[in-house]
């Protein structure tokens, strides 16, 4: 390698000086890329305040929100009267059944002895407010006249309601209650007033007032956003409850999925699986019309708390939505890609109005399809296939009019100096080169559109994506949307598996 003179490389400078104009910008340019980089991201993270965003944030909450994937809740609601007596409820469609009776929720017990009186509607003036009926302690003799509110002489009768003669009831009744939120958590109810345990943290509620009056510091696990209102305690993962004046509402969560398989309506339900094998192995029917093994695959497809079937059956119509919308658009991207293509369509209008349409049916996002769609067709699966067919024709067929303008030419005249007819050049020219490459975007799409089928479900399309968004406009079910995402996720990675091995093979490649 001969090494140039300085006299020699002064010499090339001043009869060619673009070659060494240059050199400064090369030599800065690397740093100037890293710092306008790193000025971008500055004035984005200004831009959109995400320091305010991120310092401003209620971590709590996205904790709360994933602990809800996982686990259920079972919500008791403790009522206290103003008589100091309780009465513990459930949801209607509670999961632990008709008749709940937890070992973690202990109730004391006593006989008492009511009086109920109830006022005559009629005999109340108009200008008076009615009151509903009032259960209190016994502290009269049966039978003794109820105070009225009218004074003596006053000769007002329409003033004053009459009452009727009180009944006396006994009764057992609830008079103290305590619900084990955890090991070291709990909620205990006694006469007019609510005791909060955390730790070793204790918060005491007074109850039966008009307001909730706290003089003490509450710990930050507890909050009442303005004095008198509700009391609201977290207890972590175990749950949280809320405490107004007159009433106890738990909400205490348990790890896992609540009566997955069977539901409380069915008779195997709260059966342990030792059980529920021997009673469908051999055991006796509980339905004589059918045996046991139908009987709980019957209630597990028809699980109203789960809705295997149905989720299942949405399932299958979004893998189909999206088969059938890519394979339409497949089918007319082929031969309309050959129009667009410049070197098979010598024809320039032919092929700028060809490549217009495409671009028209792509550029507007699938999601705004289904909609659109949705209102022509009504909601279900036919807006879906309609949404995809006609997003991926534009796509697919701008993608295949690319293929065929990056052929190798050679292949094709060589056909051609044979004589062979046109249609004979792109069968056997220009078909096996572009054909894999077709083959395989299509399988990509069909893969992708398995995803998308998802989404656009939500607004109406049909499929899981309507499933999906009912679970989670309820706020309540993260346990069922949870149930649905994990069997999305097992049909996209098989679906994407099946697509690679299928390309790898069009086009005959291993995979590493």
């Amino acid at each position: 390698m001969t090494t140039l003179s300085p006299v020699q490389k002064a010499d090339i400078a001043a009869r060619h000086p673009e070659l060494f104009g240059t050199t400064s910008l090369r030599r800065y340019r690397a740093p100037l890329l890293v710092i306008l980089a790193a000025g971008y991201v500055v004035f984005s993270f200004w831009f959109f305040a995400f320091g305010k965003v991120f310092s401003q944030a209620d971590y709590s909450i996205a904790g709360t929100y994933l602990a809800d994937w996982i686990s259920f809740e079972v919500r008791p609601e403790i009522d206290m009267a103003a008589d100091g007596t309780m009465k513990i409820s459930y949801s209607r469609f509670d999961p632990l059944g008709e008749h709940p009776n937890p070992n973690w929720v202990q109730a004391e017990k006593s006989v008492v002895t009511h009086q109920i009186g109830t006022t005559s509607a009629s005999a109340v003036s108009p200008s008076q407010p009615q009151t509903r009926p009032k259960s209190s302690m016994s502290l009269m003799a049966p039978g003794s006249a109820l105070g009225s509110s009218a004074p003596p002489g006053s000769g007002s009768p329409a003033q004053a309601p009459a009452v009727a003669a009180p009944t006396t009831v006994t009764e057992e009744v609830v008079t103290r209650a305590r619900v084990a939120m955890s090991s070291s958590s709990s909620i205990e109810m006694t006469a007019n007033k609510a005791v909060l345990t955390r730790g070793g943290a204790t918060v005491v509620v007074p109850m039966g007032g008009p307001d909730i009056r706290i003089d003490a510091p509450l710990p930050d696990w507890a909050s009442q956003r303005r004095p008198g209102e509700k009391i609201i305690a977290s207890f972590g993962f175990a749950g949280w409850a809320e405490v107004t004046t007159n009433d106890v509402k738990i909400h205490k969560r348990f790890l896992g999925w609540a009566n997955f398989l069977f539901d409380t309506r069915s008779p195997f339900f709260s059966k342990p699986s030792s059980e529920i094998a021997s009673l469908v192995l051999g055991g006796p029917r509980i339905d004589p019309e059918r045996s046991n093994l139908a009987l709980a695959w019957d209630n597990i497809l028809y699980n109203s708390e789960w809705q295997h079937l149905d989720v299942w059956t949405k399932l299958l119509q979004t893998i189909v939505m999206a088969f059938v919308g890519t394979l339409f658009a497949s089918l007319i991207a082929f031969p309309l890609a050959f129009v667009a293509a410049r070197n098979i369509t010598r024809n320039r209008f032919a092929n700028q109005v060809t490549k217009r349409f495409f671009d028209f049916q792509r550029s507007v996002d699938m999601l705004i399809w289904a909609l659109f769609f949705t209102r022509g067709f009504g909601p279900g699966p036919l807006a879906g296939i309609s949404a995809i067919f006609f997003t991926d024709t534009g796509t697919l067929g701008k993608l295949y009019s690319e293929s065929l303008e990056n052929i190798d030419e050679k292949q094709r005249e060589g056909v051609r100096s044979v004589g062979a007819s046109p249609m004979a050049v792109q069968r056997f020219g220009v078909l096996p080169q572009v054909l894999p490459v077709f083959a395989s975007q299509a399988l990509y799409f069909w893969e992708s559109n398995t995803r998308s089928a998802t989404i656009i479900g939500a607004v109406g399309a049909g499929g899981i994506g309507l499933k999906l968004w009912e679970a989670m406009r309820t706020n309540q079910d993260w346990e069922n949307v949870a149930y649905m995402v994990i069997l999305i996720l097992i049909v996209v990675f098989l679906f994407d598996a099946a697509s690679n091995a299928l390309r790898q093979r069009l086009m005959g490649t291993k995979a590493h």
